[in-house]
């Protein structure tokens, strides 16, 4: 388990007080040492909070690697994937779990001899401490790829996991960026929950048509359908939470703008589609993140 943040702290409790070996791949000694010191991974799930002392360790050590779930940063997927490649054992096994899109296709064209897994959750979760994630949101989780279920996937419903095999995993990487372009940056622009964007209506729905002009030119006409409706509901639905690019850009972190509202502008220059909603968000949010000394990538 390599990413011991909100989503891929809440995986690997769930795995592990099920019995199944589980460990955690830190990204140095020093995080290792840290870990530690904090005895384990604290999960606040329904209101009451426990430990789990998974074993964890650091991507230098020897134990060859047969699966492995991603759930870094989009950004930090490549990078994560190269260090481990020595320990990467013959016909390993990936689950990308990672916002956006195209840094799936960049893990798999570094790892030619394994099986990378792609995943879409709608689960919330978020760290209110260091090692410590409260269970926000249950949710679902689906998985694919272009061959047959894997066998483990019994391992995620005896972990309780909720999760489903999908031979159209694209569309649902595809409806996921689309709501995340519509919602995320109008977040960190008006500095406000998912629930203030209800005064922003307009500006949700314009996006929304642009977005849904771009799936269709990207063969994605189911994740097309009722992509407004849809992104309405979460708004209601969340409102009281602060997105995942709001929380990153508050605490001055590196945004997956390249991954979600950049992945998008590149496919609309890349299909010759002239969605200037779309394009002046990236615009505006870009200037965000600079005047704040952040990366634009």
């Amino acid at each position: 388990m390599l990413g011991a943040g909100s989503l891929g702290s809440l995986w690997a409790v769930r795995l592990a007080r099920v019995g199944l070996p589980v460990r955690l791949i830190l990204r140095d000694p020093q995080r290792l040492s840290a870990y530690h010191c904090a005895g384990g991974l604290r999960l606040v799930e329904d209101g009451m909070e426990q430990l789990y002392p998974i074993p964890a360790e650091i991507p230098d050590a020897a134990p060859p690697i047969r699966r492995l779930l991603l759930a870094c940063k989009a950004y930090d997927a490549v990078p994560a994937v190269e260090h481990l490649a020595s320990r990467l054992a013959a016909g390993a096994e990936l689950v990308l779990l990672q916002n956006g899109l195209g840094s799936q296709d960049a893990v798999a064209a570094r790892l030619p001899g394994c099986r990378c897994v792609l995943a879409s959750t709608t689960e919330g979760a978020f760290r209110d401490g260091d090692f410590r994630v409260v269970f926000a949101g249950r949710g679902h989780t689906w998985l694919g790829d272009a061959g047959q279920p894997p066998a483990w996937l019994d391992e995620l419903a005896a972990a309780g996991i909720p999760h489903a095999w999908s031979e159209t995993i694209h569309g649902r990487l595809w409806r996921k960026l689309a709501l995340n372009c519509a919602i995320n940056p109008l977040t960190v622009l008006y500095d406000c929950r998912n629930g203030g964007l209800q005064a922003y209506a307009g500006e949700v729905a314009e996006l929304c048509a642009e977005l849904a002009e771009l799936l269709r030119h990207c063969d994605q006409r189911d994740a097309a359908e009722g992509l407004q409706e849809e992104v309405e509901r979460v708004i209601q639905a969340t409102a009281a939470n602060y997105s995942s690019m709001h929380q990153d850009v508050a605490r001055g972190r590196r945004s997956e703008i390249a991954y979600l509202l950049g992945h998008a502008c590149r496919e609309a220059e890349r299909h010759k589609l002239h969605l200037s909603r779309l394009k002046a968000l990236q615009q505006r949010l870009q200037r965000h993140l600079a005047e704040r000394g952040l990366p634009l990538d």
